[in-house]
């Protein structure tokens, strides 16, 4: 299942790599994470993972477990339920807050509690080589180009996009659309050694919490992440939609 190439689209003068398109069980979570979190939960017998509160991965990982018959842990900052935390609860997970919710604390409580529990980790940011061996695949059926644009959070899903490109012989620019934290250093552990060459990364104007509403040639957008690239793209780009949240 995961193996299937998504498909690319022309919508206004662009290419667009549909990878949001992958929706295994049609409960409206698509995109590479939920890939991989497949891949990870096979065979497991409950799924752990930390996550931002406003994070499609809280509600990817909780309806993986729920697709599988497993229950789920969600680890995150406290704060006020968001709509991807009210998600999570729905399809069945447990959300555990913690106080200061700084990402090393989330991650280090949701690591010990998998190990604990004996159950599968769904690492923060999706930081494992699944991760960037199914978006690498996906490189397969790109069509020729003059750039390609990518919303960047962890820096996962670029990573496994460069490696991609390498493999076609792909030697075009890459526009990384930074939406959250620095991901240099999981770059530098995950992606090609020649990534700061490679790509430009910039800031968009709004921030990582401020969702944006944009589409692309009628394409509904995510408003955290693929909406805040679309100003940045010109005709010959090949635009990257790793995903979309739920409704």
């Amino acid at each position: 299942m995961g193996s299937d190439l998504t498909p690319v689209e022309e919508r206004a003068g662009v290419w667009v790599k549909r990878d949001d398109l992958f929706e295994p069980f049609g409960r409206g979570v698509r995109g590479g994470k939920v890939r991989t979190c497949l891949q990870l939960s096979e065979g497991a017998i409950g799924l752990v993972t930390a996550s931002s509160r406003v994070s499609p991965q809280a509600e990817c990982v909780a309806r993986v477990a729920e697709l599988r018959r497993i229950p789920a842990r969600i680890h995150v900052p406290q704060g006020l339920e968001t709509r991807e935390l009210a998600a999570a609860v729905a399809a069945g997970a447990e959300i555990v807050m913690w106080r200061p919710g700084h990402n090393s604390v989330i991650v280090a409580r949701a690591r010990q509690d998998a190990a604990t529990r004996g159950w599968a980790l769904v690492p923060f940011g999706m930081e494992c080589a699944e991760a960037v061996t199914a978006t690498r695949r996906q490189a397969a059926n790109l069509p020729s180009c003059t750039r390609v644009v990518v919303p960047v959070g962890s820096g996962m899903s670029l990573a496994g996009i460069l490696w991609g490109l390498l493999d076609r012989e792909m030697y075009v620019p890459v526009l990384g659309i930074r939406v959250g934290a620095d991901p240099s250093r999981r770059l530098d552990r995950w992606a090609p050694p020649v990534w700061r060459a490679w790509v430009r990364m910039v800031e968009p104007a709004a921030g990582y919490h401020h969702p944006v509403e944009a589409n692309l040639g009628g394409l509904a957008l995510d408003p955290y992440y693929e909406a805040k690239c679309v100003s940045y793209l010109r005709p010959g780009d090949l635009f990257w939609v790793v995903g979309r949240r739920g409704e």
